[in-house]
């Protein structure tokens, strides 16, 4: 999908506020919903991603399984909310061996696995809005010793609300980002709670 665009900077797949803002997501919701509401602490429309399971209620990128993202910017970005349930997100990225490789990250395990094709690991939220940080180019080569060539699929399952999903080229501090990738919260504590995944 992104394979021939210029990739330098900032690369957005969702934004919750958009016109249409899952057009190129496909959206499971097996005894849930997924739906566009206003969050009370940000007051703004996010999207709401809940499900009693969350492995039948998830969004994926590109919708169509048979494409795949081509991004190769290695950092991954997700502003969520965390909502205390079960929440993970899961990254399939193509390695310079051309192997797939899968990265997931949930709120329910405590133990990192490393498998050939497969790695878990737990990640942990903080209450209300984060902003969730995934080094790909690292993950691939600590788990792996390979290194990260592109992303070629995400997968965000319930439970959280999300404001936007985005990759850059390198970790940017808050004032770095532009305006309309920063979350405005009422309080300066959205600052301390922007962390990368498994620190």
């Amino acid at each position: 999908m992104f394979k021939n665009v210029s990739q330098t900077g900032f690369l957005s797949i969702l934004y919750s506020l958009d016109l249409k803002p899952l057009d190129l997501w496909e959206r499971r919701a097996g005894n849930g919903h997924i739906k566009r509401i206003v969050d009370n602490d940000i007051q703004s429309l996010v999207l709401d991603v809940a499900g009693t399971n969350p492995n039948s209620t998830y969004l994926a990128c590109p919708g169509n399984p048979n494409k795949t993202l081509g991004i190769r910017l290695p950092f991954l970005v997700l502003i969520v909310k965390n909502i205390n349930k079960y929440f993970s997100f899961e990254v399939q990225i193509l390695d310079d061996k051309r192997v797939k490789r899968r990265f997931r990250a949930s709120n329910y395990q405590s133990t990192s696995r490393v498998k050939p094709f497969l790695c878990t690991m737990p990640m942990r939220l903080d209450e209300g809005w984060n902003q969730v940080i995934f080094d790909l180019a690292e993950f691939t080569h600590r788990a792996y010793g390979t290194k990260y060539t592109e992303t070629l699929r995400i997968q965000v399952h319930a439970n959280c609300r999300i404001r936007r999903i985005f990759f850059t080229d390198r970790h940017y501090k808050e004032e770095e980002l532009p305006t309309d990738f920063k979350l405005y919260l009422p309080s300066p504590k959205f600052l301390q709670k922007s962390k990368s995944v498994c620190n």
